[in-house]
């Protein structure tokens, strides 16, 4: 199951920034949203997939640490703690090292509560891998891809293989032919397309690496095929306006919001 955590590109009442949870024990982002979990949903958390550095995307990361270091002991204590596992882009993870985990902005949980067995520990990736995670229960292995954005900062989306096909989230992206490319010929069960400008911002959206309805028309017009579209990324407020752009450029695809609590199946569901 994937559920969504958060969708919004800021925060208000009913807003959070975006967080998917695949299953109990994987975040893909780590925005506010994931401030909606129990603690005990935080403690079955062991992996963590950024698309990129900015504080939207990661901001949950350090208070989640701090959450659950005393949760994810074993029967040895500290010494026997279960690391939280973060994966990200190099450029991302040494951001994360010198703007958070910098003993300024927050204690460095990478060697916290010991360098020998800190809560967080770092993993590099890298665009087109291909990622298994063992699932529990002898349920099936997710398979995770590393898909290419287009971002202000080095970036990546992700899709998640299911029974459906693949369910994919393109992160936080401006136009990006080489997503096309990778997807070619794939089965999309569902993509979660992010537009975070209505098209009176167009030039922001330019400008900051992202998409608006005119762009992201530009965009769908690339799939093969009648996908399911949903859209992430607006800011609050302003997801029916850029709902209705959207829908009066793009007749073809069925194109609706992401919305909070929305749950997708995942490999270990039929």
């Amino acid at each position: 199951m994937i559920r969504v955590l958060g969708c919004s590109g800021s925060i208000a009442a009913r807003c959070h920034t975006t967080s998917f949870l695949l299953d109990d024990d994987i975040l893909i982002d780590a925005g506010s949203g994931v401030g909606e979990l129990r603690l005990d949903e935080l403690a079955r958390i062991d992996h963590i997939l950024l698309s990129h550095s900015h504080l939207d995307h990661v901001l949950s990361i350090p208070l989640l640490a701090d959450s659950v270091i005393r949760l994810r002991q074993g029967p040895g204590g500290l010494s026997d703690l279960r690391p939280i596992h973060v994966h990200a882009l190099p450029e991302t993870l040494e951001a994360l090292r010198q703007h958070i985990f910098n003993g300024v902005i927050w204690p460095d949980f990478t060697r916290l509560p010991s360098a020998a067995h800190p809560i967080i520990r770092f993993h590099e990736l890298q665009v087109g891998q291909l990622i298994s995670f063992q699932a529990r229960g002898g349920a099936p292995d997710r398979l995770i891809r590393v898909l290419p954005a287009a971002h202000t900062v080095p970036a990546v989306g992700y899709a998640v293989e299911t029974f459906q096909g693949w369910w994919v989230f393109t992160g936080d992206t401006g136009p990006n032919p080489a997503l096309w490319q990778a997807l070619q010929g794939q089965r999309i069960a569902q993509l979660v397309i992010e537009t975070a400008f209505g098209n009176d911002e167009a030039h922001l959206a330019n400008i900051s690496g992202h998409l608006s309805p005119q762009s992201l028309a530009q965009e769908l017009a690339q799939l093969d095929g009648e996908v399911s579209v949903y859209i992430t990324h607006p800011k609050p407020g302003e997801v029916p306006a850029v709902l209705s752009q959207i829908r009066a450029l793009d007749s073809r695809h069925r194109i609706e919001p992401l919305r909070e609590g929305q749950r997708f199946h995942a490999p270990s569901e039929v």
